[in-house]
């Protein structure tokens, strides 16, 4: 199960899963687009591992992992 956890400025979504067995969370990014439909990536707390990036420049992935590292605590 995924939960809503903020929505940016840009109309990008961020939600993340429960913590699983392995003692991590997957934090799920989409976006809508009107080209593409959406874009998304997924970031695993708490190595802060990408991966899954479909449609992201690297200044919007940069501006998402400024956003995940600054509220991990609350997501954790």
């Amino acid at each position: 199960m995924m939960y809503p956890f903020l929505t940016l400025d840009d109309s990008a979504e961020i939600v993340h899963s429960e913590m699983r067995p392995d003692g991590t969370v997957k934090v799920y990014v989409e976006k809508p687009d009107a080209q593409d439909g959406f874009h998304s990536a997924v970031c695993i707390l708490p190595g802060y591992q990408w991966q899954d990036i479909t449609g992201f420049s690297q200044a919007e992935l940069d501006r998402y992992d400024e956003v995940i590292h600054s509220t991990a605590h609350l997501i954790l």
